[in-house]
């Protein structure tokens, strides 16, 4: 399987990453599109807005991740996760966030989710 990456989006890109997907659901401040170079932003894999504001003020990682996963259940989301796993076989695929913790970010579950196929919480 090729290689999936997580990044800011802020950090310069490079050719090896592959293609460059944002999963955060609002655009990053201070970037344009075409300093971006995005492939894709498939926003219903992102967080909603109630889950995030919730996390960043003071939620614990374990309890996103949960909540996190049962928002990705929605057939949305699913038809978005097929379509990256689709595009993960066709070559490498960089996950990026404004997250300053890429580890504890939802980026770090998506690739989780998309790399060692992780159980629905």
């Amino acid at each position: 399987m090729p290689t999936l990456h997580l990044g800011r989006i802020y950090d310069p890109h490079h050719p090896e990453d592959g293609a460059r997907i944002l999963v955060d659901r609002l655009w990053p401040r201070g970037l344009s599109k075409a300093a971006a170079a995005l492939d894709g932003w498939p926003k219903p894999l992102t967080p909603s807005t109630e889950l995030r504001r919730w996390y960043h003020d003071g939620g614990d990682f374990p309890t996103f991740r949960s909540r996190y996963l049962a928002e990705l259940s929605s057939p949305e989301a699913q038809a978005e996760l097929s379509s990256l796993r689709a595009l993960l076989s066709s070559g490498p695929v960089i996950l990026l966030t404004a997250s300053k913790d890429l580890e504890h970010s939802h980026a770090a579950v998506l690739r989780e989710l998309l790399t060692e196929a992780a159980p629905p919480a």
